[in-house]
């Protein structure tokens, strides 16, 4: 993807904001990326140790655009999280503004998601007093410690719930009483009782849910009640 250049007198108040970054950047804790708010959220700087995770040239990753994004993200999370960020940065244009966010990222293909706490703020504006550059942080959860797996669990959560929220909406209210009863393990007798409907009712309901949200085991159930708060 070819890159749009920002107006000649912006490139050079580009490149010495750049150059007192980097005097710094390679004694921080995180990777930090610059990126071009104007030009796609395409990369105009990243620090020695996040090219190196990467195994990619700065000059490779400026020519790769908005797929750095695709190539080394999650895709389902930053199809969700990329658009609302620049969003609010455009719109609120506050420059004292933190935004941070966790990112699941991956270095190579076979390797697994790292999760990354990410904090991102408006850099340098245009002549227009409009956000040009954005500067973000990105600092490795530690993959042992035991915040990494809940903070997952709420990723996958979420990722579930974007993803099966229309065959979720389908259900009627009482269909989410008997699945959210079904995910705690009770038999339809004991939701029958419970519900003061007759068993012949529940099965019936039970037979509905697998139909609508097309399920076949327990653990399915079980994630549709836990991603959308039933249990």
């Amino acid at each position: 993807m070819m890159r749009v250049a920002p107006p000649e007198y912006l490139q050079q108040e580009i490149k010495d904001r750049i150059a007192q970054l980097a005097t710094l950047a390679e004694h921080l804790p995180g990777v930090v990326i610059v990126h071009n708010i104007q030009n796609n959220l395409g990369v105009e700087y990243m620090s020695p140790r996040g090219l190196q995770q990467l195994g990619i040239t700065l000059e490779e990753l400026q020519q790769m655009g908005r797929e750095f994004h695709s190539r080394f993200f999650n895709p389902v999370e930053s199809s969700e999280y990329v658009p609302k960020l620049v969003k609010g940065l455009l719109e609120r244009n506050d420059l004292e503004e933190v935004i941070s966010y966790f990112q699941q990222v991956r270095f190579k293909e076979e390797e697994e998601w790292m999760l990354h706490l990410s904090a991102t703020k408006i850099l340098m504006l245009d002549e227009r007093g409009l956000p040009l550059l954005s500067i973000t942080e990105a600092i490795l959860v530690d993959p042992m410690h035991h915040i990494t797996a809940k903070v997952k669990r709420i990723l996958e959560e979420n990722s579930f719930l974007r993803q099966n929220y229309q065959k979720f909406a389908q259900l009627g209210p009482r269909e989410r009483e008997v699945l959210k009863r079904v995910a705690l393990g009770k038999s339809s007798l004991e939701i029958a009782d419970e519900m003061f409907i007759s068993e012949k009712t529940v099965n019936t309901h039970r037979r509905n849910i697998k139909l609508k949200l097309k399920t076949h085991s327990s653990f399915e159930i079980a994630q549709y009640a836990r991603a959308f708060d039933l249990i």
